[in-house]
């Protein structure tokens, strides 16, 4: 089929990759001239594992382009998605839909008659139904649930589709449009469009929630002498619960999770319907760094005024350059206004994060961030910190502190080489370094 793709960003660039990749011809649009002329040359502007090699791939082939024109646009396609940004409003908690409704506006004036354009992105519940009645083609909606630095593989061989639809004709195309992810067993669900749109935001919520209840443990945990890591394990075994996002640290960030379970909340306060305890789930998330800044000030005797501090990480996950929201940039911020010295270290975000937070300081390894340091933050789970070594590093650092804010790193080893160490919502490991 004939597809297009408005908006290349994250969630636009890889749909329309992966879109090409299953088989259709393709054109992405973007309003931004240096994006569409990176991507023609087969460059990506952000870090997604595989994803460079498939625009390269199917921009060569010519079953992928790309344009800034809507009106090339609507005469091309049968299928239209609109992936496009959804951020939170500056003056409320609410999604700002101005990227939504202007992309619909300008492809819903060029497109042909019996074209169905398809939202992907993250909206308020009522929106695709807004949108359908407001131009004269057909809508669906297809929420995408994309999680960063998997996300060719989560478009290819998701663990569900979901198309909300108004007609059995809009249904047809799409199960066209997705027939070879289909044809592997994926499940699919049909639904209204409010439902349809709900499922990304209730996942997102539920997700949230999982992930602040476990942080919320280890508040208790540090209240009351407990181990929040032995506690997930032994709740993870009921199989009602499961082990996954029971891992507690420093909290979650990016640019979907925090701004869409606000979004959510603010939305269902529309509806007359309560979600308070999403703010407390926000809330949670949020002491959690706070913490990390305590821990950081406990270590350094009272203070970090004057004391180097490396902070590995500035991502706000592994696998990925999105810097939005990170807990790693926001403790690495606060502790340079406290008057630390500090000095930042992530293998794919340094870029993005000398661009936001100029006035911290980076280097170019793991090593030479830690080389000279009063402390070390783990804040981004990339599997290289992991593996260092806890007693070559106690030789580069000038005292051996750290705290561990992913709870991962093994703290019996690195105390045993010297360490003092630290991670949220567990007790100090026997016979640490002091």
């Amino acid at each position: 089929m004939r597809l297009t793709v408005i908006g290349t960003g994250y969630l636009g660039a890889t749909h329309a990759a992966c879109m090409a990749e299953l088989g259709h011809e393709v054109l992405g649009v973007d309003v931004d001239p240096d994006k569409v002329a990176a991507l023609r040359a087969g460059r990506v502007p952000f870090h997604e594992p595989g994803l460079a090699e498939l625009i390269a791939r199917h921009t060569a082939s010519g079953r992928l382009r790309f344009t800034t024109s809507y009106e090339e646009a609507g005469a091309f396609g049968e299928v239209h998605f609109v992936c496009v940004g959804t951020p939170q409003r500056a003056d409320s908690e609410g999604a700002d839909l101005t990227y939504v409704d202007a992309a619909f506006a300008a492809i819903a004036a060029h497109a042909a008659p019996d074209a169905l354009l398809v939202g992907k992105s993250t909206v308020p519940v009522g929106t695709a139904g807004r949108l359908a009645d407001t131009y004269s083609v057909e809508v669906a909606w297809n929420p995408e649930f994309l999680r960063e630095g998997f996300a060719v593989e989560d478009t290819l061989r998701p663990d569900r589709l979901v198309f909300g639809v108004r007609s059995a004709r809009a249904e047809t195309i799409l199960r066209s449009v997705y027939a070879p992810v289909l044809a592997t067993g994926t499940p699919l669900v049909t639904a209204d469009f409010p439902t349809a749109e709900l499922v990304k935001t209730a996942a997102n919520a539920f997700l949230a929630t999982k992930i602040s209840f476990i942080n919320a443990m280890a508040e208790v945990c540090e209240a009351a002498g407990g181990d929040v890591g032995t506690l997930a394990n032994a709740i993870g075994y009921d199989d009602r619960i499961g082990a996954k996002f029971l891992r507690a640290g420093v909290g979650f960030g990016g640019g979907c999770l925090p701004k869409d379970i606000r979004a959510f909340a603010h939305r269902a306060d529309e509806l007359g319907v309560s979600l308070a305890f999403l703010r407390e789930v926000d809330a949670i998330n949020m002491r959690r760094r706070d913490k990390v800044v305590d821990l950081a000030h406990e270590l350094c005797g009272g203070a970090v005024l004057g004391a180097r501090v490396a902070v590995l990480g500035a991502a706000f996950k592994p696998d990925s350059d999105d810097i939005r929201d990170s807990p790693a940039l926001n403790v690495a911020g606060r502790l340079r206004l406290d008057g630390a010295e500090v000095t930042v270290y992530d293998p794919a975000a340094m870029d993005n994060a000398l661009k936001a937070f100029p006035l911290l300081g980076y280097a170019l390894s793991a090593e030479e961030a830690l080389r000279g340091a009063d402390l070390v933050l783990h804040l981004t789970e990339w599997p290289q910190f992991r593996e260092i070594d806890p007693e070559r590093a106690a030789a580069l650092v000038r005292r051996p502190r750290i705290v561990d804010g992913r709870g991962v790193l093994d703290a019996d080893r690195w105390a045993a080489s010297g360490w003092q160490f630290r991670a949220l919502g567990r007790p100090a490991p026997a016979g640490e370094g002091s």
